[in-house]
C-alpha cells in the first residue's frame, strides 16, 4: 500500500509540474499568435489526442511519463513553403526575439508561480507548526556562548520577525551559506516572573556547507523546547509494576536531572534491562521509585521501553497572514529558495558541497510518498519546493533546457542576429551529454540513498 502511495503521489506531483510549466509556453505562445499544433504531457507516442479550439490544437498524452511539451509552428521542423501567409506569421521563428524570449521564458516562470500560489494558499490558511523557543541549550555550543540557555523565545533573526520553527530554520540556513552572523532578538523569562526583551549574536562561520545536509541546528545548540516530563496514561508493564502513575512529573533519573519529557524518553530508550531510580513529584508529594525497562529489538537495534505516554509535542501555533501579507511572503520565499538553489549549486561546481545532494526521480518519488502520508499541507508544500527547483534547473544556460535557449535569443539582443545553425548542433549535443551525466548521477545517488 506505501509503494502505491508513493508511486500515486509521485506522478500526483510529476503531472502538475509538467501541465503547469507547458501551459505557461502554451498560454504565452497563443497571446504572441503562434500557433500551437501540439500539447503533450509525456513524451514519445502519442496514446490519447484530442483536437480542440480555433487552431485545432491536439491536446496529447504520450507514452513515457517523464515531462511534456509544447509543439509551436516551426520552419525548423519541416517545409512550411504550401501554407498561405497568414499562416506563415505564426510560425515561432518569424517572431521578434522578445517575443520568441517570453514563449521560452514562461515555462519556468510558471513554476515559479505556482510556488507562489501554494505558499500564499497555505499562509493565508494557517500552518500549524512549533514556536521557535528554545530547548536547554548544550554547553561548549554556539548558541550557549552567544548568551543563550534554553527556554528562550526568538520573535526576529537580523531584524525579521519568526514566528514558527520553519522561518527560523529557513532564516538561519541562508545566512549560514553566507557565512553571515545571525542577530536573535529574544524573549526571556525575567527573574521577576515577566518577561525580558534582548538579543544575541550567533557567529555561523563554524556551519559547513556539508553541515545544512543534516541538523545543522542541533551543531549550533538550538532545539525544540518540549513539555516537562509529566507522565500521560501508563500501561501495563514495567512503569505500572514500579508505581509510576499517570501526572507523576519525573525530575530526574539515577541522579541525572531531566529538562522535559524527550530526555525521559531518551534515558529509557538507552537503558534497556538496567535499574532506574526515578525522582519525581506527585501533586506536592516527592516520590523516588526502581523502574527496569524491558529490552526490545527493532530493525536489529535494542532499546528499552517501560510502557508510559509521555508527551513530547512542542508548543504550537497556526501562523496565518491576511492574503496580501501571504502574496509578499510567498514571494519572498520563492525568491530566497531559488537564489539559494543556484548559490548551493554554485559551490556544487567548485567543490564546497558534495554531488551526493543530487537526486534524480526515485528520491523527489520516495519525498512525495512521505509528505503524501503526513498531511496535504506537507504535501503542497513539497510541490512547492519542487517547483521552485523545476524552474530554476530549466533557466541554467543549458542547450535543450530553456536556459539554453533564452542564453542564444540574448546573444541575438547583443549581435543582431540569430545564432547560427552549426553552433546550435554542436551545442545541443553537448548540453544533451550533460544532461544525462546528471541524470546518471542522481540516479547513483539514488540508488546509493534506498540501499543505506
Amino acid at each position: 500500500m506505501i509503494l502505491v502511495q508513493t508511486i500515486l503521489a509521485f506522478f500526483v506531483v510529476l503531472g502538475v509540474l509538467v501541465v503547469v510549466h507547458e501551459l505557461g509556453h502554451y498560454w504565452v505562445a497563443r497571446w504572441c499568435g503562434v500557433k500551437v499544433l501540439r500539447f503533450s504531457v509525456g513524451m514519445g507516442k502519442v496514446v490519447y489526442s484530442r483536437r480542440l479550439g480555433p487552431d485545432q490544437t491536439e491536446w496529447a498524452i504520450s507514452l513515457l511519463p517523464f515531462g511534456g511539451y509544447v509543439k509551436m509552428l516551426d520552419a525548423r521542423e519541416g517545409d512550411l513553403g504550401d501554407l498561405p501567409p497568414a499562416e506563415l506569421k505564426r510560425e515561432f521563428t518569424r517572431q521578434t526575439v522578445w517575443r520568441r524570449i517570453a514563449i521560452v521564458a514562461a515555462g519556468p516562470l510558471a513554476n515559479f508561480l505556482l510556488a507562489i500560489v501554494i505558499f500564499a494558499g497555505l499562509y493565508t490558511y494557517g500552518i500549524p507548526e512549533p514556536i521557535p523557543r528554545l530547548r536547554a541549550v548544550p554547553e561548549q555550543s554556539a548558541a550557549y556562548r552567544a548568551g543563550l540557555r534554553g527556554g528562550e523565545l526568538i520573535t526576529a533573526v537580523n531584524g525579521e520577525p519568526v514566528q514558527i520553527w520553519s522561518d527560523l530554520r529557513w532564516k538561519l540556513m541562508q545566512l549560514a551559506v553566507e557565512k553571515t552572523p545571525a542577530k536573535l532578538d529574544i524573549e526571556r523569562q525575567a527573574p521577576t516572573g515577566g518577561k525580558l526583551q534582548d538579543h544575541v549574536q550567533m557567529p555561523m562561520s563554524g556551519i559547513s556547507t556539508k553541515d545544512l545536509e543534516s541538523d545543522f541546528l542541533g551543531k549550533l545548540g538550538l532545539d525544540l523546547a518540549r513539555p516537562k516530563a509529566v507522565l500521560g496514561k501508563v500501561l501495563d508493564g514495567p512503569a505500572l509494576r514500579a508505581g509510576l502513575r499517570e501526572g507523576d512529573l519525573v525530575l530526574s533519573v539515577n541522579g541525572t536531572p531531566v529538562a522535559d519529557g524527550l530526555a525521559f524518553v531518551e534515558l529509557v530508550r538507552a537503558s534497556p534491562g538496567k535499574v532506574l531510580r526515578i525522582a519525581g513529584l506527585r501533586g506536592p508529594q516527592q516520590i523516588s521509585l526502581d523502574v527496569t525497562p524491558e529490552m526490545v529489538t527493532k530493525n536489529g537495534q535494542n532499546f528499552g521501553r517501560i510502557r508510559v505516554e509521555v508527551p513530547m509535542a512542542p508548543e504550537m501555533i497556526v501562523a496565518s497572514q491576511t492574503p496580501f501579507k501571504a502574496i509578499s511572503k510567498a514571494s519572498a520565499r520563492t525568491w530566497d529558495t531559488s537564489v539559494l538553489t543556484l548559490k548551493l549549486l554554485g559551490k556544487m561546481i567548485v567543490g564546497e558541497v558534495s554531488w551526493k545532494n543530487i537526486t534524480g526521480p526515485i528520491t523527489i518519488a520516495d519525498y512525495a510518498g512521505q509528505t503524501a502520508r503526513i498531511g496535504a499541507i506537507s504535501f503542497l508544500s513539497f510541490i512547492a519546493l519542487i517547483s521552485i527547483s523545476l524552474g530554476v534547473m530549466n533557466l541554467l544556460p543549458i542547450p535543450v533546457l530553456d536556459g539554453g535557449l533564452l542564453l542564444y535569443y540574448s546573444l541575438e539582443v547583443l549581435t543582431g542576429r540569430p545564432v547560427s545553425e552549426r553552433f546550435g548542433e554542436i551545442a545541443q549535443r553537448a548540453g544533451v551529454g550533460l544532461l544525462m551525466t546528471l541524470m546518471a548521477v542522481a540516479v547513483f545517488n539514488d540508488i546509493v540513498r534506498l540501499m543505506s
